[in-house]
This record gives C-alpha cells, structure tokens and sequence, in this order.
C-alpha cells in the first residue's frame, strides 16, 4: 500500500473514472488476514468491542455469534444500522468512499476479513456503484451508509450501476466494516477540489474585473507585500499582476484608490487559499491513518479508543467555509462597481438600447441571493452537542454536516462568481480597448467565446449557467 492515497487522483478517478487509485493487492491481503487473524484470536480470550459484544450502549452484553432465527452477528449489526432514507450520495462521492475505505482496510488494522476486503477491491476495480443515504453520520462514524455497503457487498442491498459477486459474511466483520468515515471523507475530498478550482476562477474573474473598472495596480505591487511575512498573500498579488501587466509596466488607472473590492484581494484571497491547504491537511491525515475501533496493533491486540471522531476535519471544514465567504462578498462588491456607471465610465447596468433598459441589474439581485444562501452556511457545525446511546457517547464533531455544508457552498459561490463574470465580460466588449495585452486578454477570450454577445434586455440565466461551469472548470486553469 502506497504511503498515502493521493487526493487529487482519488477526487479525479471519482469524476472522471480511468484506473482507480487504490487496489487489492498480495501483500494488502496479507496484512488485512494477520488483522482478522489478531481480533478474532483476542476475542477467544477476552472480550472485544463489536465482536464479542454489542455497540454502544450494549459494549457489555456479550454477542450471540449466532441469533435464535439463524442470523448472524454481522447481519444484524448492518441490518439494524442501515436506517437510511431520503437523499443519497452522487455516484463520484460514492465511488470515493469505496475507494478510501478499501486504502485504510489494506492498511491491516481493521480486523475485516479478505473476503469483504476483496469483494470491496473488485467493486472500485470495475467502478460500481453503491446506493448509500446520506442520513445518520455525526462525526463518530459514517454508521448507516458503510452498514448498507456491507449489506451491498453480501448481497442484500442492489447496486445502483455495476456489481461485484457476492462476499460470504465472516461472523467478525460487522462493526470493522462500518468504523469508518469514508463518506465524510469523499464528500470533503470532492468539495475541496470544487473549491480549489473556485479558487484559481475567483483570481481571473477578478483580474477581468480590474481591467473592465481600469483599476489601479498598485494594490499588487510586489513591493506593498514585500515588508509582510506572509506569502499567500504576496503570491496573489503576483499572480493578480502577472494576469494583468506581466512585464511589470503601469495601467493608466481611472482612481488613485479603487474600492476594496479590488484594493483587498491579496490579503482577503490568502486566508482562503490557507485555509484549503490546512483543510487537506486534515483530510489526508484522517485517510491515510485509519481510525477503527477497536484498532488491531502489529501484535494482533485491539486497541478501544476514539480516534473516530473527526474533531480536526470539521474545524478545518468550518474554517474554510469562513475563509470563502469573504471572497465571494469582494466578488459582489466588484458586480456592483462594475454597473455603476460612475466607476466604469460605460452605461449603468451596462445596458444598451433604448433609454431604461436594464442591461445586468438583475445580476446583482442573483448574487446577493447565492451570498445571502453562502452566508448561512459560514454558521460553525463544530459548536454543537449530541448525546446518544443512553448517554453512553456524548460527543461528536459534526464533521458530516460541515462536508455537506461545503458542499452546498461550492454551488452558491459558483453563482456569485459567475454573476460577476458575465459583468465583466460584458464591460469589456462595450469597451474591447480596455483589455490590456496581457495574459488576461485569453481569460476573456475563453469566456467571451462561451458567453452570448448579445447585449440588449433579455433573460440572463442561461448565460449564468454557461458561466458557472467556467467557474467550477477554474476559467482555463
């Protein structure tokens, strides 16, 4: 097994399949059978979470391996735990759970038996998927959605598309299979490749921005940052000023300040781009170590501890929802510079027409919309409180909900984005000598060419649409 599951070629494969970026190999299966073989000789001596006992509440009622209706252990653990209803998980998101739990299974700690194991390999091998709700995960586990993968991989459960032969259930493999947060996990992985790309778009859209308001540059020169230990910071303002005077020459600005929409970039976009390197941090840190419980020891002993709980992902998580908001609220000053028409010098709202047309003003609408829904989702998730299981297990991280949260802002943040870039361009074509010779000149050319030139009153939204996948593709990265 490789050190680490690189999460840029997990979140890649997960999209846009190809070879997957883990696999059941001989020495994996190795490792996962010395696992199976420590857990269940520790359980012939003594008692074991899961495995001679029951979960939760129940750690001390032991098991029967063997119910009075000729049910096994396994079964009933999965069968009781897979009270998913309602939405579920995105084929991408699914596959990558597959992915990620099958990495932390090889790596030979989980007590999970090879045969599961390798029913789990050949279902990321072939790119099946799974049908797996979305509800009932804390932060403490992804609980309902591995019970009904378990309950897939035996043959309980259909698969949404593909499908693997069916795993013989071991008696040991209940709670191993489900003490993980693999979903959480994918779900993360997924939004921070959305929200990097996001990232790299916010930077063009902005510099289209600069060059549409005649901005001064000076808010980007090296030598402001140069006095400031703080480098994401400087190498925004270096990226800004390479978009738009490489050679290091002066614009003729229209203000000696512009409005902090485009005045504060740099110091705003670096706490953004902070945040997403901290945030894999976290993310690579919870699927490269596997947090089961109980965790077989190279000796074969189960370890009991609470390495499950993702208190680290869901402040990063809640972090970086805070970062970006921020980014998007400079996007929505910048929308609004950009139809005023005693900033630009070009009609309001950019219209063209008769007099009273409304050229873009509903843009601003739209975005303030997209930022009021984005702001809802800067709330912290980590603040909150649970008690369950008899007041046995009375904490959890919410790392789930901070996943599904940034998901939600990926789509939101795309919109005000996109609002401001179909501004943008439009400002540029009423003014094309405003467009400097400079890298900046092919960001707009690559979203002029998606963007209809048509610029008399009519209904906006598709060109929205066509620039929220410019967005989320990072406007030509």
């Amino acid at each position: 097994m490789p050190a680490h599951l690189p999460l840029e070629d997990l979140a890649a494969w997960a999209v846009e399949g190809g070879p997957a970026p883990v696999e059941l190999t001989a020495d994996g299966v190795e490792r996962i059978s010395a696992a199976w073989t420590g857990l269940r000789a520790a359980g012939r001596s003594g008692a074991v979470y899961g495995l001679t006992t029951g979960v939760g509440a129940l750690k001390n009622v032991p098991t029967e391996i063997t119910g009075d209706d000729g049910t096994s252990h396994p079964l009933r653990l999965w069968r009781s735990h897979a009270g998913g209803f309602g939405a579920t998980y995105d084929d991408a998101t699914a596959r990558a759970a597959m992915a990620i739990r099958l990495h932390q299974i090889t790596s030979g700690r989980s007590g999970v038996s090879a045969g599961l194991a390798s029913a789990l390999g050949a279902a990321v091998a072939t790119g099946s998927v799974p049908d797996l709700h979305r509800c009932g995960s804390i932060g403490t586990g992804d609980l309902v959605p591995l019970a009904e993968l378990a309950l897939t991989l035996v043959g309980e459960r259909s698969w949404r598309s593909g499908g693997v032969p069916t795993a013989e259930v071991d008696d040991g493999d209940a709670l191993p299979f489900m003490s993980s947060n693999a979903l959480t996990l994918a779900s993360s992985v997924l939004s921070l490749r959305r929200l990097s790309a996001l990232a790299s778009a916010a930077e063009r859209v902005t510099a289209l921005s600069a060059a549409a308001l005649q901005a001064s540059l000076q808010a980007y020169d090296p030598r402001v940052h140069a006095g400031r230990p703080d480098a994401g910071q400087a190498q925004v303002a270096a990226r800004l000023m390479a978009l738009l005077a490489p050679d290091g020459g002066t614009a003729h600005p229209a203000r000696i300040q512009d409005p902090f929409g485009l005045r504060t970039v740099p110091q705003v976009h670096a706490p953004f781009l902070d945040s997403l390197q901290w945030t894999e941090r976290a993310i690579r840190l919870e699927v490269d170590d596997p947090s089961e419980n109980p965790l077989v020891v190279e000796d074969g002993t189960p370890l009991h501890h609470g390495g499950f709980v993702t208190a680290r992902l869901s402040a990063a998580l809640d972090s970086l929802r805070q970062a970006t908001y921020p980014v998007l609220a400079l996007s929505s000053s910048r929308l609004s510079a950009l139809t005023n028409p005693s900033l630009t010098g070009l009609p309001a709202f950019l219209a063209s027409g008769p007099v009273g047309s409304s050229g873009v003003m509903i843009l601003e609408y739209l975005a303030q919309d997209a930022l009021a829904q984005a702001r809802t989702l800067t709330t912290p998730v980590s603040t909150g409180h649970a008690v369950v299981s008899l007041g046995l297990e009375e904490h959890a991280s919410f790392s789930t909900q901070a996943a599904l949260w940034s998901e939600h802002l990926v789509g939101h943040a795309s919109v005000v984005l996109a609002c401001e870039l179909v501004a943008a361009v439009r400002a540029l074509r009423t003014d094309p000598d405003r467009i400097p010779d400079a890298p900046v000149r092919e960001v707009f050319e690559t979203a002029a060419a998606a963007l209809d030139a048509d610029r008399t009153d009519r209904p906006l939204g598709s060109d929205v649409e066509r620039a929220v996948v410019l967005v989320q593709a990072g406007l030509a990265t």
